[in-house]
């Protein structure tokens, strides 16, 4: 995008969705940390959010201490484009970053006056580092859509930083993504998970389930070992905390899609005697808010550019929607958009013609329960729920009462009962595209995508040689490759 054409874009006077504020500090005096830690691939299956099986001692006393956001969302439920997204306060759609895995090498550049916010902290005064888990020499997840400056980050560690110099860092933990580290110390049984209703009863599908939650156990105790290190250095009640996932689980219906599943997160925010301690919110908050957010409570201006605006603290203000957008991932073309209010979610299909199970190499290698469905749907087993998403074709419109129907399973969106809460949401949407010009309007070039199917082929046929099976393998023979990985 030109940038002419780009200021011109976020100064419209539909920039009502947008944030468009700036806002007034909030303390004088010493200036606070800021902490993110970041986990993959997470949603609010945490036990402090009412899962009962999953066991998360630290997050809950995190929590305890601090405010938990319930509806909390990000604007892309794949990393490269959520994270381009609150790693410069402005929707991937906006910046030309919404394709998953696109221009990392071809120099794209963010356009003016887009820059990473850790150069907003660092201008700030701020030691600006990004370390992996508790690898804290290792420089963490960054997989942005574009070619970031030069030297993001000053270093991995804030001990790296000068005596008295405040930082801004995160710690991103990849436990939550595939492949699943279990928790031998405290396993959970597959028999007592509690699986969506979209899901099949299936030995593969609780297993899969159940190492999954494992695994946010073992990540509740790498979080638990980041807090306590803070702790110990003293700098704890200086320091703002913020708990959130890039985007949901790696389910079906989960990642790469705009369900719940896909684009609702955990958030907990902690700063003692600043952020009040065991509150819950039910607020509706973007990812989009997430830096606007930090910088206010950090005393830092917020620029007018971004897109979100402060959830907490002085100068916080509430949303009627969140806005969420899927485009190309891998080599699977799509394009999904939708709003969410506090009740309803609608939901746009571009590519309507299309399955919801279009070809896609990594869920075919790291899902075995979209493998089960495959199966169980040309065996005619499958409830008229779970069948739905194995259709050919998917409907133009979807919209959920997200209060009667929280696993989205029943499409209104021809409900006439419902005609005038579609029709406010699909205008909804097609401001919010507008106002944000969304940029997946216009097609990827052919070459773009055929690269990106020809990488996709090549590494598919590979890992499944390294798995001793045919990529031609029928889904009955990859079901019992499956059964034998997961349940013997």
């Amino acid at each position: 995008m030109e940038r002419r054409t780009f200021l011109k874009t976020i100064g419209s006077a539909a920039g009502a969705l947008l944030a468009g504020c700036s806002t007034t500090p909030e303390r004088s005096g010493p200036k606070p940390n800021v902490l993110w830690l970041i986990s993959e691939d997470t949603s609010p299956d945490l036990a402090c959010y009412g899962n009962t099986t999953v066991k998360t001692p630290w997050l809950d006393k995190f929590a305890a201490q601090g405010t938990r956001l319930t509806n909390a969302f990000v604007t892309a439920p794949v990393c490269s484009a959520s994270r381009s997204a609150f790693m410069t306060g402005m929707y991937q759609t906006a910046i030309g970053a919404h394709n998953h895995r696109s221009h990392r090498n071809d120099g794209y550049r963010l356009p003016e006056p887009v820059t990473l916010i850790t150069e907003i902290f660092r201008q700030a005064g701020h030691f600006v580092c990004n370390c992996d888990g508790l690898s804290y020499k290792k420089a963490g997840k960054t997989d942005w859509n574009f070619t970031p400056p030069p030297a993001p980050f000053d270093g991995t560690d804030w001990s790296q930083r000068r005596p008295g110099q405040p930082f801004f860092a995160q710690v991103n933990f990849s436990l939550t993504h595939r492949d699943f580290q279990r928790d031998e110390r405290n396993p959970i049984d597959p028999a007592q998970v509690e699986l969506p209703p979209y899901y099949p009863d299936h030995p593969v599908a609780r297993r899969d389930w159940a190492d999954y939650l494992e695994s946010i156990q073992v990540l509740d105790t790498q979080v638990g070992v980041a807090l306590t290190w803070l702790e110990k250095e003293g700098l704890a009640d200086n320091t703002i905390v913020m708990y959130f996932g890039d985007h949901g689980r790696p389910h079906v219906r989960g990642k790469q899609w705009l369900y719940e599943g896909g684009i609702r997160i955990p958030l907990i925010v902690r700063w003692p005697g600043h952020v009040k301690s065991g509150a819950v919110v039910d607020d509706l908050v973007s990812s989009i808010d997430l830096a606007p957010t930090a910088m206010a409570l950090a005393g830092i201006k917020v620029p007018k550019h971004l897109q979100g605006y402060p959830f907490l603290g002085r100068g916080k203000q509430a949303r009627q929607y969140v806005f969420a957008a899927r485009d190309r991932c891998d080599e699977t073309v799509d394009r999904i958009r939708c709003v969410r209010s506090a009740r309803y979610k609608y939901i746009r299909n571009y590519f309507a013609d299309r399955p919801y199970t279009q070809f896609n190499a990594y869920k075919k290698l790291q899902y075995p329960v979209l493998t089960l469905l495959q199966v169980l749907d040309k065996q005619g087993k499958l409830t008229p729920e779970q069948a739905r998403f194995m259709s050919p074709t998917r409907p133009r419109e979807e919209l959920y009462d997200l209060q009667r129907d929280p696993f989205e399973l029943h499409n209104l969106a021809d409900s006439e009962d419902h005609r005038k809460v579609l029709r406010e949401h699909s205008a909804k949407l097609d401001e919010w595209i507008e106002a944000t010009h969304d940029q997946g309007e216009t097609p990827e070039p052919p070459e773009v995508i055929k690269h990106w199917q020809r990488q996709s082929t090549n590494s598919f046929r590979q890992q499944m040689e390294a798995r001793g099976l045919p990529a031609d393998i029928s889904d009955e023979d990859c079901l019992k490759w499956w059964q034998d990985k997961l349940l013997t």
